[in-house]
């Protein structure tokens, strides 16, 4: 239930006098590299703990056992949780992730100098998802600042392990029963509430042949050739996949994609090994099972087609998608009332084609939603690719609808 248009005020006061304070939480965020791989990220989970703890809110660590964080090839990983109680009533969990790819080429501002430059912080994680670190916990100090009668709790989960599927990040304190929440807010954009999205398989294809040299090309087995021809029947049904469509607003067709391939010792040597890794994403119509069942017989089909080749295939990542719960419709209604009162725009509830460890709340029948701070497209905000950036009027308005939301959700007449 709504609440006092002057309490929304008072919270969009506090959030207006208190901004610059916010900018700067994100730019020390964003100064403290969580580059994955390789994923040494307990010292930037210790940096938001003192950073959190300079407004009193109490971060516990949670440490993932080295030995889980290895064999899923990262280096350190602490998840974060901030408790806040107010009282019996509905506990809302607001999920960020702190673990980025690393920057890449091209940059022309540093990609851990956090620099403001015409109203944009540009930063590797400025916008993916660190910005929503700032977002989040601002809009709980700004909650709190009323000192308003509230019935229920805020967590806030900060976790480190997105970028390779979030087994080690949410579904980790979900699997240890670190947190149960009823409802739940993750990192997104500030222009649409994101209520589904598509899943992801992850595959390594290793294509074997036999070592010959250039010379004697009979005398071996190519593995490049075997390569190839599993290569061309996946971008065969890429093509097929465009027949297939989602209902989902914002979710197109399946598509696949071959991010890596590596192979061969020599030019003059015929290739005795080829490996390339592929991502298949699925719209949430789609059984993850059959998807995975299809490309292990395609691959297997077109590798029978070269004598002589073998294949070996390994899952890495199967990650199914978000659909939406019943019970989201609270979190869908109020974030869309409010961006559209801050924003002066609608703000449409929509899915997406990326794939987010949001999925793991869904699966263990957490009802939530995505939005956060940043523009409408992930293309505008260069997130994964150079100069990386956030509008910082995005990160305002964004923690006003958040702290607008909260307080409806947990209001004495909402419990």
């Amino acid at each position: 239930m709504p609440a006092p248009s002057q309490d929304y005020a008072r919270l969009d006061a506090w959030i207006d006098a208190h901004f610059d304070e916010e900018v700067a939480f994100l730019q020390a965020l964003v100064r403290v590299p969580t580059d994955t791989p390789p994923g040494n990220n307990a010292p930037h989970a210790e940096r938001t703990a003192e950073l959190l703890a300079g407004f009193g809110f109490a971060a516990e660590r949670h440490p993932v056992p080295a030995a889980e964080v290895q064999a899923a090839g990262m280096e350190s990983i602490t998840n974060l949780i901030v408790r806040r109680a107010y009282g019996e009533g509905p506990t809302i969990a607001l999920n960020a992730h702190g673990d980025v790819v690393p920057p890449g080429d091209g940059w022309t501002h540093d990609p851990y100098g956090a620099e403001i430059v015409d109203g944009c912080l540009y930063g590797r994680a400025s916008a993916v998802s660190k910005s929503d670190f700032a977002s989040f916990s601002f809009a709980v100090r700004a909650l709190e600042s009323l000192g308003a009668a509230l019935h229920g709790k805020v967590e806030l989960h900060f976790t480190y392990d997105e970028e390779f599927g979030g087994e080690l990040g949410p579904g980790w304190l979900l699997k240890n029963g670190l947190t149960r929440p009823d409802l739940l807010i993750a990192a997104g954009f500030a222009h649409e509430v994101v209520t589904a999205h598509n899943g992801c398989l992850q595959m390594e294809v290793t294509v074997h042949g036999r070592m010959a040299h250039a010379a004697v090309p009979h005398t071996g087995i190519d593995a490049l050739q075997g390569a190839v021809a599993v290569l061309n029947a996946l971008y065969a049904q890429n093509t097929l996949y465009r027949q297939v469509t989602s209902e989902v607003e914002g979710i197109d067709h399946p598509y696949l994609n071959v991010g890596r391939i590596e192979g061969g010792t020599n030019t003059n040597v015929v290739p005795g090994k080829v490996v390339f890794k592929l991502d298949r994403r699925m719209i949430p119509e789609e059984d993850p099972v059959q998807v995975e069942a299809d490309i292990r017989r395609v691959i297997a089909e077109a590798a029978a087609s070269v004598p002589g080749v073998t294949v070996d295939l390994r899952r890495l990542l199967l990650a199914r998608s978000m659909r939406p719960l019943p019970g989201n419709r609270p979190l869908v209604d109020a974030i869309q009332r409010h961006g559209q009162a801050v924003l002066g725009e609608p703000v449409a509830a929509m899915g997406t084609p990326l794939y987010t460890d949001v999925r793991l709340y869904a699966e263990a029948g957490v009802p939530g939603v995505i939005y956060g701070a940043g523009p409408r497209t992930v293309l505008e905000s260069n997130a994964k690719r150079a100069d990386e950036h956030l509008r910082l009027d995005d990160l305002r308005a964004a923690t006003k609808v958040v702290a607008r939301t909260l307080l409806d959700l947990l209001s004495a007449d909402a419990a």
